[in-house]
Parts: structure tokens; sequence; C-alpha cells
């Protein structure tokens, strides 16, 4: 059960995230309305969750496969609009065709190929995010995005899915302090493949910015961001 205090606070955190971001997009020019507010779900309850839809969230993004799941028989999101933001397993996907408007977290031609075989037996086009490991981070999933165009040639195979733009998250730890160079090379990039023309691509998305960052993605061109901590408080915290 919600308490009161609760409430309140997360009243209080939707409308000052939406606020920050409707100031980010302000100063950098640009029109609040250019700016999707993904609610990043993961860890919280399907009770809060569907509480911070019924206070304004209209996209909720869930990291985990079974957590996305067991929500969503909960019918944790409500009217929301559902997308999936975590790291995908091929043998996971079966679970999500259907269910998600978006799969954020496309970091792979593998991966790919397995959405686009699954959106088949569905008889539907899933869109997709192609994710762009832009730190070049051994540890991280992602196209590099040297490699990126490779497999732009190609995405006219899968005809089962639509790429609708990119997706990143830059170092958690960058040597100079702050992303704003990878999300300037994440939005010029974004620009570069759009002057081009790639069958079953429709650069419209481009999702950068979390909780510590989603000002500076905003102010760098960020159609999308993906916040949790700011919203729900901090994973792991008292319920």
């Amino acid at each position: 059960m919600i308490t009161g205090q609760e409430a309140a606070a997360l009243r209080d955190n939707i409308a000052r995230v939406r606020e920050r971001a409707a100031e980010a997009a302000v100063r950098a020019g640009r029109s609040p309305e250019e700016v999707t507010l993904v609610a990043a779900t993961k860890m919280n309850s399907a009770e809060r969750v569907l509480f911070a839809v019924e206070n304004g969230i209209a996209v909720c993004g869930e990291n985990r496969v079974q957590e996305l799941l067991e929500k969503y028989e909960q019918s944790a999101y409500g009217d929301a609009d559902l997308q999936f933001i975590g790291t995908l397993q091929t043998n996971k996907v079966k679970y999500l065709i259907g269910k998600v408007s978006l799969i954020q977290s496309v970091g792979s031609p593998r991966l790919a190929q397995a959405i686009d075989r699954e959106a088949g037996k569905h008889g539907i086009r899933q869109p997709v995010l192609l994710e762009v490991n832009i730190g070049r981070e051994e540890s991280k999933s992602g196209f590099i995005p040297e490699n990126l165009w490779e497999f732009l040639e190609k995405i006219a195979d899968f005809q089962n899915l639509e790429v609708r733009g990119l997706m990143a998250i830059p170092p958690a730890n960058p040597a100079d302090g702050n992303c704003l160079h990878y999300f300037h090379e994440m939005r010029q990039l974004f620009v570069d493949i759009s002057t081009k023309k790639y069958d079953n691509v429709n650069m419209a998305c481009l999702s950068m910015g979390m909780t510590n960052d989603f000002e500076d993605a905003i102010a760098c061109g960020s159609t999308m961001i993906r916040v949790g901590t700011a919203i729900f408080g901090a994973r792991g915290a008292p319920r």
C-alpha cells in the first residue's frame, strides 16, 4: 500500500522532472513537446508504477523481461505506452512481441534477426531503436559507431522490424567528468543517418539521457529521456 507520504513524493517528483525537462528544452531553443519522458520502472512494484501512470506518466520503460511480464499481468502499466529499454537476450524476444511498442536496445545483428523472425510469426512490424556503444566500452553491448553503417545497409533484409532511431548510454564515469561530447557525437550520428535513405529506417527518435544527465542530453538534441531515480527514488530505498 502506498502511503500518503510516498504518494506526495511521487507526484512532486513527476512534476519536477517534467519541469526540468521543459526548462532544458526551452534553454536549447526547443519545444518541450519534442522530448518524451520515459519512466524507467525497474525494481518498482506494480502499485507504484500504476500510481505514477495515474499521475501523469504516459510512457513506461522496463529493463527486465521477467519483471515486465509480472507487472504486465498485474496491469501495472494502465493506459501508458510500454517500451523495453534494457539488455535483451535473443531467447527472451518472444515474450515481448505484441506487448511493447518499442524495443530500444537492439545492439547486434543477431538480436535484430531474432526480433524480425518473432515479429513475423505475429504478423507485425516491430519498431526498434539501434543501441550505439558510443563510449566504445568492451563491457557494453551495442553497435560501435563505425560499424553501424554496415548494418544499416542490411536493414532492408528485416521486413518485420522498423528502425525508429538510436539510443545510447554514455560511460558512467567519463574521463573529463561529463557526457556532453558523447551526446554531441550521438546527435551528429543521428543527423548523418537521417540524411541517407535506408529501407525500414525512419529516424524519428534519439533516446539518450537519464536521471543524472537528461538536461545535458536534451541540450544536445535528445528526443526521449529515460528517468528512474528522479521519479521513483533510489533503487532499494524504503517503499
